[in-house]
């Protein structure tokens, strides 16, 4: 009997032309999934831009801040949460970064007074749907109210966003925890895994913020649901986006320099994510004239949200 399968050949011309066409078939498959990937993937920042201090010297914010500007538009950054910004940087990094519209009040008045958790975002690409901030105390509606034995008042603000791409709708938070008060941070996280998910509910959620901590001490691990229990904390758990990452984190393990060098372990800035894929985690190191562009060095993630279409 006549083997069917081998009396059907292709002269080899023609084979190898089909060959060809089928591996630039798959090739054209794989830049256009690359395409649709490229499409809804999300930079997300945080940075702490140390404070407008003129005691600061040659660090101080006028000479940082064009060239923070220019870095923040250089990375292509889709959202920052900043730190440590009063209201005359927020008003400087709006003039410099036309394209984002942002938000965030004053930790003092609820306005202009203070230290804000700014959250900068593309107006061409995100629709604000809803906003809102609280303090980090015992009364979180309070303007201005501190917690447990902080130094200071410490905010969280939020904003309620829409891709305008993938038309997926999530949450983007941004907070600065006490650099004095030990159980003002760990009560803060515990607070955090609290009024999240009353403001979010099970939406995607990406928390963004100085935690003056590292992952070994109490307040991330109140974050990340470890002990959840026993601290009174309630909601989904946060992921770490280093290590939620598909790519190995890049950069240094430290997120701290004083504006002078990098102090190696001291990772205390942080993305925390939820029902979000994390494609790559990274430590910057941006320098203006070779000095440190802030005394923290800044986070980027880039994202997708994997919650469902709204």
């Amino acid at each position: 009997m006549t083997n069917v399968c081998n009396s059907f050949r292709l002269p080899r011309r023609q084979f190898l032309g089909a060959t060809a066409g089928l591996a630039a078939l798959g090739a054209t498959a794989n830049v256009q999934a690359q395409a649709a990937e490229a499409h809804v993937v999300l930079r997300v920042m945080t940075y702490n831009i140390r404070y407008d201090n003129p005691g600061d010297g040659d660090d101080a914010w006028p000479h940082r801040r064009d060239a923070m500007g220019r870095f923040i538009a250089d990375e292509k950054i889709d959202i920052a949460g900043f730190q440590e910004v009063l209201i005359g940087q927020a008003k400087d990094l709006a003039e410099r970064l036309t394209d984002y519209a942002w938000y965030g009040i004053g930790r003092d008045d609820g306005k202009t007074q203070g230290e804000m958790s700014p959250l900068f975002y593309r107006k061409d690409r995100f629709e604000r749907l809803n906003e809102g901030t609280f303090w980090l105390s015992t009364t979180p509606d309070k303007v201005g109210s501190k917690g447990w034995d902080a130094a200071l008042p410490r905010v969280c603000s939020w904003l309620k966003l829409r891709d305008k791409r993938s038309s997926q709708e999530f949450y983007i938070c941004n907070t600065h925890f006490d650099h004095r008060g030990e159980l003002a941070r760990k009560l803060s996280a515990a607070l955090l895994r609290v009024k999240l998910p009353e403001i979010a509910g099970d939406s995607p959620l990406v928390l963004t913020g100085d935690f003056n901590c590292t992952s070994s001490e109490a307040p991330y691990k109140v974050l990340r649901a470890e002990n959840a229990a026993s601290q009174g904390a309630s909601g989904q758990p946060l992921v770490d986006a280093r290590s939620a990452s598909a790519a190995k984190s890049e950069g240094p393990d430290s997120t701290w320099n004083g504006f002078r060098e990098i102090v190696p372990g001291r990772k205390i800035d942080f993305i925390f994510v939820r029902q979000v894929d994390v494609h790559s985690h990274r430590v910057l190191d941006p320098k203006v004239k070779g000095r440190f562009l802030s005394d923290h060095l800044p986070v980027v993630a880039a994202i997708s949200i994997s919650g469902s279409k709204k």
